[in-house]
């Protein structure tokens, strides 16, 4: 057999106990190209998408470089990025257009940033957020069609929804999480024998029994119930894909290691010390998760919208922070405000560099990962719904180029949102509502 014929869905099957087992071969040189960018067979590295999300955006004046493109100043606030600066994008200069609606404090703005439109109330979304409109294009064939976290011990605190009033719950506890990852169910790409989860197999059972069920009641029931029942089918079908998944022998994927279990669970607390312990825990957990193919859609939230984070020996949280701390007489700024959001452009930066530091064929994961990082805010001061920020980090396997900050010239948030559905790979002319309706993508990134 010529070795390039190869590919890495050959196994050696065989039976163990009276149950179908195979053996999955190594990820081999053989099996990617000649400079390791891609499958040996043309199929490109598989690409992926994340979000990232901090509340209070940043005191713009010490944010902000005063030149665009590459070679960019360093303000004070953003020096944390340095050493990522080749792997992001900062986006500035951003609107986020209310369309008449009330500015709802600590909300319009990150949600208008992920479904494209503007709130009416609190209560609900516009819509489904970005990253489902991804996940539904790339993240079928996974075992988790989207994994969402959130570092702030709330399980409250998510910015993932699958529609007005159907939100994604993070989760917040790294104990947890592990064990949703690499506990019961996890399937090693990389083990040498693979036997189906009995328990995956009796709900795949089920499930198909269900389908048939409704595709015969369907048949029987009226227009509206037909559009109802097939909502319902979607949600189905989806399920559908994982348990599929997981009865199918994972590739080899030379990058995926589980990692050690997490002993004790980390103190749940807004004190800016805990959430950094419990962030950087999901965090690695999360780029394992997206290493070993869990998922190829993920949310992460450093704090929630309102911020509340908390620092030692400070009577007050970053939000009542930002609005009674006055302006420092020589510094032109309020210095425990700027202190707050420095934290957060901290972990931003440990964020990437995890996805940096996982070696993918000849590069690294982030390299085929294209992730989204929002705020609720323009300057934090004001709560201002224009002067927004937003970051990139990832090339997307080559479809974005990094390193750069674009002046976004007081156009809509929403362009970076749509910039991020096109790139992967969803097909629609427009996106957004009203004023914040685009089919302008951000070019100057694109590569």
């Amino acid at each position: 057999m010529n070795i390039k014929d190869l590919n890495r869905r050959r196994v050696l099957r065989g039976m163990l106990n009276g149950t179908a087992v195979a053996v999955g071969l190594p990820l081999l040189d053989c099996l990617l190209n000649d400079n390791a960018t891609a499958m040996a067979d043309g199929r490109p590295m598989p690409v992926r998408f994340g979000t990232w999300f901090w509340g209070l955006g940043a005191t713009n004046n010490i944010f902000v470089p005063q030149k665009t493109g590459t070679n960019y100043d360093i303000p004070e606030q953003f020096a944390p990025l340095t050493r990522v600066r080749e792997h992001v994008n900062l986006i500035t200069n951003l609107t986020a257009f209310r369309d008449g609606e009330p500015n709802l404090c600590h909300y319009s703005g990150w949600v208008i940033g992920r479904t494209g439109s503007a709130p009416k109330s609190g209560a609900t979304r516009p819509g489904e957020t970005l990253d489902i409109t991804i996940a539904n294009q790339i993240g079928r064939t996974t075992r988790f069609r989207t994994l969402t976290a959130a570092a702030t011990g709330d399980f409250r605190n998510t910015v993932s929804y699958e529609g007005a009033n159907t939100p994604n719950p993070p989760e917040i506890s790294p104990v947890s999480f592990y064990g949703r990852l690499f506990g019961l169910g996890f399937q090693d790409p990389n083990a040498s024998t693979y036997t189906p989860d009995p328990k995956t197999v009796a709900r795949r059972s089920v499930l198909s029994g269900v389908m048939d069920e409704i595709k015969t009641l369907e048949k029987s029931v009226g227009y509206a119930d037909r559009q109802r029942l097939d909502q319902y089918l979607t949600g189905l079908r989806h399920l559908e894909h994982q348990f599929d998944q997981q009865l199918v022998k994972p590739e080899p994927i030379a990058s995926c290691k589980a990692p050690a279990a997490i002993g004790d669970e980390p103190a749940m607390g807004s004190e800016v010390e805990m959430v950094k312990k419990r962030h950087r825990l999901l965090t690695d957990l999360m780029a394992m998760a997206v290493a070993c193919d869990q998922t190829r859609v993920f949310n992460m939230s450093y704090s929630n919208a309102q911020a509340n984070t908390t620092k030692a020996g400070y009577e007050k949280p970053h939000h009542t922070t930002t609005h009674e701390e006055p302006i420092h007489g020589k510094l032109g700024y309020q210095p425990n405000c700027a202190w707050f959001a420095h934290r957060a452009i901290e972990e931003w930066a440990y964020f990437v560099e995890a996805f940096s530091n996982i070696k993918e064929g000849s590069g690294t994961l982030l390299d085929n990962v294209l992730i989204y990082a929002n705020t609720d805010h323009g300057d934090a001061r004001i709560h201002s719904l224009d002067k927004m920020v937003a970051f990139t980090a990832g090339r997307a396997g080559g479809r974005v180029k990094t390193g750069l900050h674009v002046d976004a010239g007081a156009t809509g948030v929403s362009r970076l949102g749509y910039t991020m559905i096109r790139t992967m790979g969803v097909d629609t002319p427009g996106w957004g509502t009203k004023s914040n309706r685009t089919s302008s993508d951000l070019g100057e990134i694109l590569a």
